[in-house]
């Protein structure tokens, strides 16, 4: 089965938006992987408006099972993540004043950046993903880069989705095969959520995770976090 990640950004935002420690994020942390979440996932921004620096610092010790760091590799990011140490880094194209993350990287403009980041992460033992859109071009660019895997950006296949247009889904299957082709591992994220993940990973070939985030802490609101993460994984076989 696909490995599910929970990104635990909407907890902070939470956090953040009273001061003090409540929710206590790294007891949140702790509790995702109790109840069953094979990994935890943070995208700490330059402005910390949700995860702080700090928190990813506090985290290393809770996070047992895979500790994914997503961001913009500014060099106070990487400085981060190479202090940390996660299990893996994603490296995502953010702007500075970007809500969430809306596109993949250009892996072919972007090439010698990539490549250099993606060296120095590997050479410190931390796996590197890249952020990239269903097209061929771009996770063949990844491959070029040095990283290990890609993390296909699913907010036109969840929107399509939506609509009851399951064809959607075909850019992202023949990205996933191409992946395979080429050795990449595969993961993927943003606007999954129990409505769709299912139809997803029944598609998707070789999917080895999913980071989930803001529709799953939604979706505990109502329905409980321990139950929501076991439903995902119930998905996820």
């Amino acid at each position: 089965m696909a490995k599910l990640s929970v990104n635990i950004n909407k907890i902070a935002t939470l956090r953040n938006s009273r001061g003090g420690n409540v929710p206590n994020l790294l007891q949140v942390a702790a509790d995702v992987q109790k109840f069953g979440a094979q990994g935890v996932t943070i995208h700490p921004r330059p402005d910390e408006r949700h995860i702080r620096y700090q928190d990813a610092r506090d985290l290393v010790p809770v996070v047992y099972t895979e500790y994914n760091i997503e961001g913009n590799p500014i060099r106070e990011f990487i400085d981060l993540v190479l202090e940390t140490k996660p299990t893996q880094v994603t490296l995502v194209p953010d702007a500075d004043d970007a809500i969430t993350s809306n596109a993949g990287w250009d892996t072919i403009k972007h090439k010698s950046f990539l490549q250099e980041v993606t060296q120095e992460f590997k050479q410190n033992g931390i796996r590197v993903s890249i952020f990239v859109d269903p097209d061929l071009a771009m996770v063949e660019g990844a491959l070029a880069t040095g990283a290990e895997r890609i993390e296909l950006y699913t907010e036109a296949f969840a929107h399509e989705y939506g609509l009851g247009n399951e064809k959607g889904i075909l850019p992202y299957v023949a990205a996933a095969e191409l992946a395979q082709q080429l050795g990449l591992g595969l993961n993927a994220g943003h606007d999954l959520s129990l409505d769709n993940i299912k139809f997803f990973k029944q598609n998707i070939p070789g999917l080895l995770e999913v980071s989930i985030g803001h529709a799953l802490i939604a979706e505990a609101l109502y329905l409980g976090l321990d139950n929501v993460v076991n439903m995902y994984l119930q998905k996820l076989k």
